[in-house]
C-alpha cells in the first residue's frame, strides 16, 4: 500500500490523497461501503463501480462464522469469492467485542464469545484476527481493539486503550510485513489525555495508517468533532486516517475538515432498505404518502441510474409492494449521493475553496433536521 498527500486545504487541514493497494488506486477522502457479508446488500460488484465506489469493508467476524475464512482462501479470496476487482478493507471484529456483550467475554489473551448463528464457541486473538485477515486476502486490514462502550468510566477507557494499544502489538507481530497493510486503532473514548497516548504508544509500534475507534456510539457530535480534531493533529502526515463507523453527511464533511481521508458506515445502504434517501438538499422518506403521485426523481440534481430513471411515485410504489427492485434502487441512489459527496469535496480541496464548499453543503442539507442527527452505527449492515 502506498498513501500520498496531493492537497491539502491551510483553513481546515482537509486533505486530497490517493491510496494505492495491489487492486487499484483510491481517492481520498474516501468513503466505504459495508460489504458485511462479502456482499454490499442488494448491489452487485457492477453497480458498485457505477455508483464510483473503490474500496469497501468487511467484516472479519461475520465471515469467519460464516462460510469460514479456510473457505474463502481455498476459493482465492475475497475478490474471487465474491467477484470485486476493487480494493477491500476488512475490520478485525472488534465493534463486535462491544455489540456483543452478553456473548463474550474479554482477558489479556483475546476475546471468547458465542456465535449469534448457533451457539458454537470461539476465540478471538490478535494472532487470529490476523491469520483470519490474511486468509480474507484484503488489501487492508485492522489490528484487534477492544471498543468499549460510551459509558465505560475513565478507568476502564484508560485499560481498554493500553489493551487495545498492546494487542496492536502482538497484530504487528505476528504480520511484520508491508502487504497487506496493517492499520493500528487508537481508543480511549472522548478523553484526550487517552486519545494522545494511545496515539504515541501505537506510532512507535509502527503502521502504516491509523484508524479513530470508538467513536459514534453515544457521544454528541460536538465531543466526536473534538476527538477526532484532537487526535489526526498528532498522526504522522504521510499515513491515512481513518473514522471508523461514521457517519452522516454532516459528520463526514466535519471529519474531512479535521484532517480524515477513510470513512465506512452502514447508513446509507440501511436507511435505503428502509425508505430514507439522502439528497442535496436534506434526506426523505420515500414511504410518505407524499410522493404517490411524485414525478419528480429523487434528487434533480443527481446522475445515478436512479435519478436518471425513475420518479419518486415509482420508488414509493416499489416500497410499498415489498419488492426486492426497491431496495436496490434506494441503495444505488444513497451510496452515489456519498461517493458523490466526497468527489466534490476532493475537487474542493484540490481548488483551494474548500470552506465555502463545506459551508455551501450544510446550509442545504441541514434545512432538514433528520440529516444532522449523529450517526450510532457500527461497520455491521446485517
Amino acid at each position: 500500500m502506498n498513501f500520498e498527500v496531493l492537497a491539502t486545504d491551510p483553513i481546515t487541514g482537509a486533505r486530497r490523497g490517493r491510496l494505492r493497494t495491489p487492486h487499484g488506486a483510491v481517492e481520498t477522502p474516501v468513503f466505504m461501503p459495508c460489504g458485511t457479508q462479502a456482499t454490499v446488500k442488494t448491489l452487485d460488484p457492477r453497480d458498485l463501480h457505477e455508483v464510483g465506489c473503490e474500496l469497501i469493508l468487511c467484516n472479519t467476524y461475520h465471515l469467519f462464522l460464516r462460510p469460514g475464512h479456510k473457505i474463502v482462501k481455498e476459493l482465492g479470496g475475497l475478490h474471487c469469492f465474491m467477484g470485486w476487482d476493487g480494493s477491500i478493507l476488512t475490520d478485525s471484529g472488534g465493534y463486535q467485542v462491544l455489540s456483543l456483550s452478553a456473548l463474550r467475554g474479554i482477558t489479556e489473551a483475546g476475546v471468547t464469545f458465542q456465535s449469534h448463528l448457533d451457539g458454537s464457541r470461539h476465540f478471538l486473538g490478535p494472532e487470529k484476527a490476523v491469520e483470519i485477515q490474511l486468509a480474507l486476502g484484503a488489501d487492508i486490514t485492522m489490528v484487534l481493539d477492544e471498543c468499549p462502550a460510551h459509558s465505560a468510566d475513565y478507568d476502564y477507557h484508560r485499560a481498554s486503550m493500553e489493551r487495545t494499544v498492546r494487542w496492536a502489538r502482538r497484530c504487528r507481530e505476528a504480520h511484520p510485513g508491508d502487504e497487506p497493510a496493517l492499520f493500528g486503532i487508537l481508543q480511549g473514548g472522548t478523553h484526550l489525555d487517552l486519545r494522545s497516548r494511545a496515539a504515541e504508544a501505537t506510532q512507535e509500534i509502527g503502521f502504516p495508517g491509523y484508524a479513530l475507534g470508538g467513536l459514534g456510539i453515544g457521544e454528541g457530535p460536538t465531543e466526536m468533532y473534538a476527538v477526532v480534531a484532537h487526535t489526526t493533529a498528532l498522526l504522522p502526515a504521510g499515513a491515512p486516517r481513518y473514522l471508523m463507523g461514521v457517519g452522516t453527511p454532516q459528520d463526514l464533511l466535519e471529519g474531512i475538515a479535521r484532517g480524515v481521508d477513510m470513512f465506512d458506515c452502514v447508513l446509507p445502504t440501511r436507511n435505503a432498505r428502509n425508505g430514507g434517501l439522502f439528497t442535496s438538499t436534506g434526506r426523505i422518506n420515500i414511504k410518505a404518502a407524499a410522493h404517490a403521485r411524485d414525478e419528480r426523481p429523487v434528487d434533480p440534481a443527481c446522475a445515478c441510474y436512479t435519478c436518471r430513471h425513475f420518479s419518486r411515485a415509482y420508488l414509493r410504489h416499489l416500497y410499498a409492494s415489498d419488492e426486492i427492485l426497491g431496495l436496490r434502487l434506494n441503495t444505488i441512489h444513497n451510496l452515489h449521493y456519498y461517493t458523490d459527496v466526497m468527489r466534490g469535496a476532493r475537487q474542493a480541496i484540490q481548488a483551494g475553496t474548500f470552506p465555502a464548499w463545506k459551508a455551501a453543503c450544510l446550509a442545504r442539507t441541514l434545512s432538514d433536521p433528520s440529516t444532522s442527527q449523529h450517526a450510532q452505527e457500527t461497520h455491521t449492515d446485517v
